[in-house]
């Protein structure tokens, strides 16, 4: 009984596994470590750098407080600002790539918007039995008050 248990438990694991969303999403998540590792070297070696010297030399790596007491600790918040640079930065480039691909799914972005052309009026529908004899009707009526 136990070595059926061990099979059924070992053949949901490869049905689990070999279903196509569990596939993508380890893709997925790879890419994303990727792309992860691209931009925080983008922040680190290039960006922060850059904005350190505009900031007269500042240095995010060595920003931070010892605080007097205790133990000495040191609060590093110039590594939670490099954090939240990369983030914003992250943040910008899923945007930029989310608005790149749907442009390309749309085919707005490799060919020009399509002049709309000017609509035809479309012909009036004939009135009906009931439209007929309401106008009849008012014709009559001004008729009489003249």
């Amino acid at each position: 009984m136990a070595d059926d248990k061990k099979k059924s438990i070992l053949n949901e694991f490869k049905e689990f596994i070999s279903k196509g969303n569990v596939v993508d999403m380890a893709v997925g998540v790879i890419v994303g470590s990727a792309f992860t590792a691209i931009v925080n070297s983008l922040v680190n070696d290039i960006f922060t750098p850059i904005l350190g010297m505009i900031l007269a030399g500042l240095n995010f790596d060595n920003l931070g407080v010892t605080i007097p007491w205790g133990s000495h600790p040191y609060i590093n918040f110039g590594s939670f600002i490099q954090s939240i640079i990369s983030f914003l930065l992250t943040a910008i480039c899923v945007f930029v790539i989310v608005k790149v691909i749907n442009s390309v799914r749309n085919n707005t972005f490799m060919k020009k918007k399509e002049e709309a052309a000017p609509e035809e009026p479309k012909p009036e529908p004939e009135p009906t039995k009931e439209e007929l004899l309401l106008a009849e009707i008012r014709d009559l009526l001004k008729e009489q008050n003249k």
